[in-house]
């Protein structure tokens, strides 16, 4: 029910079956099987692998080698963002290098070096059409899903269809009030909605069943900068650091936070750790 048919795919990108197959054995997407009409066994991409061909179709265009695209965006695959949404990624090249940025922050995956983009952003426009097509095939049947099927939809369906993810993660919630993951994301696509006191209450909820949630901790910072509360959201990043120490964007956040309050030292010593992780500079 979730993803994308490598079909759907060639369509949507003008790649052609072969290029999408070659690229799959590459071992930078992640398909999933699905087995289609007539019992036979097909691929199901999701709105990552999407993001990721597009890429490659770029850096073909742009006469870098094969083996190159290949190996570069395996490493990306292992750098996206963590705690915001997919739809903020861009990938380029330039020059012979692969370069990714996650909104405000860019790194090229082979050196580290931050570097220039280009937006990926209509892609989730032209892909809607098949999202909300999953959405209304899954509320048809709706009965049949249970909360784990809920919540894979919701992903797919975060870039292309947000109003519908969160209709999906409200519908985990319903049946798992304990998913912490669709709690997470449901709080982020409301965060990005503007509604940040609502997200606000998830992101505590999920924080009251397990105290060690870097993402909660980290999303509940960006609810809480939203809502004007900077030094609630001071606390909720040095919460989101100490459960993982190499969450490098809370660190990022933090250095802002702290050059804004005036402390330049705590700023300078965040920042530091922040281009150590992420090997800029």
């Amino acid at each position: 029910m979730t993803g994308y048919t490598t079909e759907e795919v060639a369509r949507l990108l003008g790649l052609s079956p072969a290029q999408i197959r070659s690229y799959t054995r590459a071992g930078f997407l992640s398909p999933s099987p699905a087995r289609a009409a007539g019992g036979r066994g097909e691929l199901r991409f999701s709105f990552q692998d999407l993001v990721l061909l597009r890429a490659a179709k770029g850096l073909m265009a742009a006469r870098i080698p094969a083996a190159k695209i290949r190996g570069s965006l395996r490493r990306l695959k292992q750098q996206l963002p963590r705690g915001r949404a997919l739809s903020e990624l861009r990938i380029t090249a330039e020059g012979h290098r692969v370069v990714a940025r996650d909104g405000a922050l860019a790194w090229n995956p082979d050196s580290g070096q931050l570097v220039l983009d280009f937006d990926v952003a209509s892609l989730a426009a032209r892909a809607a059409p098949l999202a909300r097509r999953q959405a209304a095939a899954a509320r048809r049947v709706e009965d049949d899903l249970d909360a784990e099927q809920w919540f894979d939809l919701g992903l797919e369906l975060e870039v292309s269809a947000p109003d519908d993810a969160r209709d999906a993660y409200r519908r985990t919630l319903e049946l798992d009030p304990h998913h912490a993951d669709a709690r997470v994301n449901l709080g982020r696509l409301l965060v990005e909605s503007g509604r940040a006191e609502e997200a606000e209450t998830h992101f505590r909820a999920v924080l009251a069943d397990c105290p060690d949630h870097a993402t909660a901790w980290y999303n509940l910072g960006i609810a809480l900068e939203d809502r004007r509360r900077p030094n609630d959201a001071v606390k909720a990043y040095e919460q989101a650091i100490a459960a993982d120490r190499r969450l490098a964007d809370a660190y990022f956040n933090l250095a802002r936070l702290y050059e804004q309050a005036g402390k330049k030292a705590a700023a300078l010593r965040h920042l530091s750790i922040y281009r150590r992780l992420t090997g800029e500079g």
